[in-house]
């Protein structure tokens, strides 16, 4: 663990970190679920988790539910479970994460993340600095679509062929969503009772049948 980068808020980063040192961490924090560990080549990303990040992380993860439930689609959520894999040299936890289009072949059992397909979509919540970049290791993992907020919008991205991901103005697991009317769901969702908010989304998602 050779350097230190200044952390910000709750964050800090470490590089010359070793593959069995990660490991060794995620197994320390194995009952500690406010910690993530994103690890990246050697460099890993250490963050706590404060209520400024779980708040708009909940939110979205309460819209997917809700329009999971109104457009009658099957998703199997698997929460911040974590994806490592040694020969990448790459690992993460995500804020939320979910089998959409695979989620027949993980239905009613434990995913394994080194047999089974990566999520079909993930929420990323990533408002301080520094931060490890997140895009290339979910690119690495194969995970097709990252909803990624970072403070201001919600924006979609897509895995494209090349490896890279790119910004689209839809979900590929909702359509009918756009990254606009997802940010303003998640400004809603901060300031109305959730009851409300619930009822909000529902009622625009019945108007989109």
């Amino acid at each position: 663990m050779a350097t230190i980068s200044a952390p910000v808020e709750h964050k800090v980063i470490l590089s010359g970190v070793s593959w069995e040192t990660y490991e060794r961490l995620l197994a320390e924090h194995l009952e500690t679920s406010g910690t993530h560990f994103i690890y990246d080549q050697g460099s890993l990303e250490i963050m706590v988790l404060s209520s400024r990040h779980e708040q708009p992380n909940r939110i979205l993860a309460y819209l997917v539910q809700v329009l999971s439930e109104e457009f009658g689609i099957n998703v199997i959520p698997v929460g911040s479970m974590t994806f490592k894999r040694e020969k990448l040299q790459k690992g993460f936890e995500p804020d939320s994460a979910y089998y959409i289009a695979h989620a027949a072949e993980v239905q009613g059992r434990y995913v394994d993340p080194l047999e089974d397909p990566p999520p079909d979509l993930m929420i990323e919540v990533d408002i301080t600095s520094p931060s490890l970049p997140r895009l290339p290791i979910y690119a690495a993992f194969g995970v097709p679509e990252v909803w990624r907020y970072d403070g201001k919008r919600v924006a979609f991205h897509m895995l494209e062929t090349t490896g890279r991901y790119v910004e689209i103005p839809g979900s590929l697991a909702f359509p009918a969503l756009t990254s606009e009317t997802a940010t303003q769901f998640l400004l809603d969702g901060q300031r109305l009772p959730s009851t409300q908010w619930a009822r909000q989304v529902r009622d625009w998602a019945r108007q989109q049948r």
